[in-house]
């Protein structure tokens, strides 16, 4: 295996055993040039693993300038042994370089596979060496012995490859001579290579390895290590001609212009499919395993900093600790046994040390309780972890990169690679430039942020909830948004401004206009405003204009909190909603059950968004006023309306808008299908539209329940009838428990209907009533299950001169403190200081 100048160390990619038998054959063989597997492009970047700021885990991103899209990565962790590689180079002052097939080249073979399987399989070959009739080798062939290591632990006698391989390589460590293990794995791999055939894929890579050897020794030096996987060694053994290795390399393609950086990686994406051999189960055992020592023998010192048993012993303790964190009831006892039973488990299944199997079943019949719940919490912060690694400020970064580092160090978040919650209150600066810079990653697709419900329980526009937690492929899309400006800020105007040219329906626009106020991009509004004033001008269509409404009227919200002109946002808003008013009752016009599914769900936003419009003058009334220094009371959105309908310049919010919009849902109400089903509103958008104007106090319940009985008499179509009353009840059968007259008449009905049309109905009833709230349905099988409720008499509620004024009384400073009210002492006096009442406040 071991010429005169060369040696080659195979090594399994990621492997912490490799890893430390690379340094120990690296530090025997004292070499003075290192060539490691992997894209030569990276080689000026190299050095920079002798860098303290450069943490792993880290990874070799590789892109094409001109489609930033078409990237790879090349990841590498503590453990592994081209990393302990790179550090070696570095710290002794060796020659290093990557001696893999370049980037470009794989991107430029991508791009030529991808055409040929366009052009089907009658097309040429284009991989040299193959075929025209597309059956010869292609460049993306694989060898015939899929799985190395799987061959070899079956020729061992073990069906478990994995654990073969812990077994072998990773639970001992180098002996006196540190080459010992490579010439076994080489000779394993010699033999496994006999018995089937490289890919074509690997024929290109080698002998593209051959080349860098071969100019490594021309260069001049005479001690070169060679740190490749072990599948490569055989072909790296025996040189064969230059040109049979320049004939295999003929033809290649045009290379791409590509360009190389470091960008920080995780466990967790260690732990998923990608790059060299990545893919490995439990990143942060194997780093576990690599950064606290492991050895063959108990109680003798390794080549790590602790034996055997300490390891284990240290595993089970951070177990313990992350227990603990998560209010688990774990003691040393508990450790001490974990250990205990490890060994035991190692001893009994023949191993030489206890491995992951063992630990972990260990610590789920210990610590756990037998508990998998536990356990998965083990493995995914432990076995898996989320280590994120870090980068030199002066590595090669495309200007976007430098300017979203200068902004995140300026606004002290720090890109983590687990998740957290991060509460925001836009009132403050701090916190208004954090958000705006989180919507503006969302717009260049950098969801490093993603919006989520607070865990305080608020309705006020001035608080947001984020969910952080950065993946690596963001360097990606930071390098892909680069196209559009050099500043976090400049590439989400201009993204905004092509998605709003490139907008194929309003709704996209109006989402569009909101995301620009969030993401605070006063250059990027004009141009969207003046697109969807176009397309809402030309736009014709009910329901697209019920959709784009919501978005616009919420844009209007953040003007008092995030101090935007809403002008323009509030024409554009009210025109729609004028034009929805006058469309909306020819547009329900003979629509099927799925058009009036979807027409319903407009119905529903466009009702929220007029309530926004109209502000406090609605007949629902005004909303609590704010109070803690602006903070808004119990229904602060309209709050935030009101205040923003006073700006200078913006038109007076809901002028007629809410009598307008209630018109159209009485119009809505009465078209019933006289002559069919064609010539009228189906009965959901029909009993949709009563609900509405009901909670709007613009129906009583005498006039709710008239129309109810209309519907539901003998002369109404069953399947129209249950359409309204799904429309009516919509999730909120609360009325029925107020007003047995509503829900005598649905009993009723229900008990009249014809069992051959019982039966087409009862999907539609079983889907309205199971959305009602659970106590709502008990409550009101309750009622139904004592006897006929027509003839019932209404309770009537207690009279005020059964009242104790007393003890009514002393409830009253507790009361006023929870409203936030000035304290008033108990008072008997008719007229005195009282706690208003929710009817007061509607009508104030």
């Amino acid at each position: 295996m071991t010429t005169p100048q060369v040696t080659l160390l195979g090594i399994r990619h990621h492997g912490p055993g490799s890893a430390r038998a690379v340094a120990a054959a690296l530090e025997q063989l004292r070499p003075d040039a290192v060539l490691i597997e992997g894209p030569p492009e990276a080689d000026a970047l190299a050095a920079m693993a002798g860098d303290k700021e450069l943490v792993p885990p880290v990874a070799l991103l590789a892109h094409v300038v001109d489609d930033p899209g078409r990237a790879a990565f090349w990841p590498f962790a503590v453990f592994s042994p081209e990393w302990v590689a790179l550090r070696y180079a570095a710290d002794a002052g060796s020659a290093v370089g990557f001696i893999d097939l370049p980037a470009a080249l794989t991107f430029a073979l991508a791009a030529r596979r991808a055409e040929e399987a366009q052009s089907g399989p009658g097309a040429p070959s284009g991989v040299p060496g193959g075929t025209s009739d597309g059956t010869g080798p292609q460049e993306d062939d694989g060898p015939t012995i899929g799985d190395p290591i799987g061959e070899l632990a079956r020729a061992a006698g073990h069906d478990d490859p994995e654990r073969w391989w812990e077994d072998v390589i990773e639970h001992r460590s180098p002996g006196a001579d540190a080459l010992a293990p490579f010439a076994a794995v080489a000779e394993a791999m010699a033999a496994l290579r006999e018995e089937g055939t490289a890919g074509r894929r690997d024929e290109l890579r080698e002998a593209w390895m051959r080349q860098q050897i071969r100019a490594a020794r021309r260069a001049g030096h005479q001690r070169i290590a060679v740190v490749c996987g072990a599948w490569h060694v055989p072909a790296l053994q025996s040189m064969p001609s230059v040109a049979h290795d320049r004939a295999l390399l003929a033809g290649l393609p045009k290379k791409p212009k590509t360009e190389v950086t470091w960008v920080p990686w995780t466990h967790r994406r260690l732990s998923q499919h990608t790059g060299y051999g990545a893919g490995i189960d439990s990143p942060g055992w194997y780093h576990h395993l690599f950064t606290t020592g492991q050895d063959d023998t108990r109680g003798t010192a390794g080549t790590g900093p602790a034996t055997g048993r300490d390891t284990i012993a240290h595993w089970m303790t951070r177990v313990a600790e992350l227990l603990r964190a998560e209010d688990h009831p774990v003691s040393s006892a508990h450790v001490i046994e974990a250990v205990r039973l490890a060994d035991t488990l190692a001893a009994m299944r023949g191993r030489p040390l206890p491995g992951l199997t063992e630990t972990l079943d260990a610590v789920r019949a210990v610590m756990c309780d037998g508990s998998d719940v536990a356990l998965a919490l083990v493995h995914d912060r432990l076995v898996v972890g989320d280590a994120l690694g870090e980068v030199p400020a002066d590595a090669p970064a495309v200007p976007l990169q430098r300017d979203l580092a200068r902004v995140q160090r300026s606004l002290r978040l720090k890109p983590e690679a687990g998740e957290r919650e991060l509460v925001l209150d836009l009132r403050k600066e701090l916190d208004g430039e954090r958000s705006r810079l989180l919507h503006r990653l969302r717009l260049l697709g950098i969801d490093w942020g993603t919006p989520s419900r607070s865990t305080v329980n608020s309705t006020g526009t001035f608080r947001e909830t984020w969910r952080l937690r950065w993946e690596p492929e963001f360097a990606v899309r930071v390098v892909e948004a680069a196209q559009w400006g050099t500043t976090v800020e400049s590439a989400a105007t201009g993204k905004a401004v092509e998605e709003a040219v490139r907008a194929a329906e309003l709704a996209e626009l109006t989402a569009l206009a909101e995301r620009c106020l969030l993401a605070g991009l006063p250059d990027a509004l004009p141009a969207v405003m003046r697109l969807l004033a176009d397309r809402a001008a030309l736009d014709t269509d009910v329901a697209h204009l019920a959709a784009a409404l919501p978005a616009l009227v919420r844009s209007l919200r953040y003007g008092d909190v995030r101090a935007t002109d809403g002008h323009a946002l509030g024409e554009v808003a009210h025109g729609l909603a004028e034009r929805i008013c006058v469309g909306l009752p020819p547009a329900c016009t003979g629509l099927d059950t799925d058009g009036a599914t979807a027409m319903r769900a407009h119905l529903d936003a466009v009702h929220a968004a007029v309530a926004l419009l109209a502000g406090p003058g609605r007949a629902t009334g005004s909303a609590a006023p704010a109070t803690d220094g602006g903070e808004p009371g119990g229904q602060s959105e309209p709050v935030a309306v009101a205040e923003h309908a006073g700006t200078p310049g913006v038109p007076a919010a809901g002028a007629g808008i809410d009598e307008r919009w209630a018109a159209a849902l009485r119009s809505l109400a009465e078209r019933e299908p006289a002559g069919g089903p064609a010539t009228g509103v189906p009965g959901l958008l029909r009993g949709r539209a009563v609900r509405l104007l009901l909670d709007d106090a613009r129906l009583d319940t005498a006039e709710a329940g008239r129309r109810m009985g209309l519907v539901l008499s003998t002369a109404g179509a069953p399947a129209d009838a249950a359409g309204w009353i799904e429309g009516f009840l919509a999730g909120q059968g609360a009325l029925l428990l107020h007003d047995t007259a509503l829900l005598g008449l649905l009993d009723d009905w229900l008990c009249a209907v014809p069992a051959d049309s019982f039966t087409d109905l009862l999907p539609v009833l079983r889907r309205t009533f199971s959305a009602l709230e659970a106590g709502v349905r008990r409550t009101v099988g309750e009622r139904v299950a004592t006897g006929p409720l027509t003839d019932r008499p209404v309770p009537v509620a207690a009279v005020a001169a059964d009242l104790d004024p007393g003890r009514a009384d002393a409830a009253l400073p507790t009361l006023a403190l929870l409203l936030g009210l000035p304290a008033a002492a108990p008072c008997h006096r008719p007229g005195g200081p009282r706690i208003p009442r929710q009817t007061d406040r509607r009508a104030s």
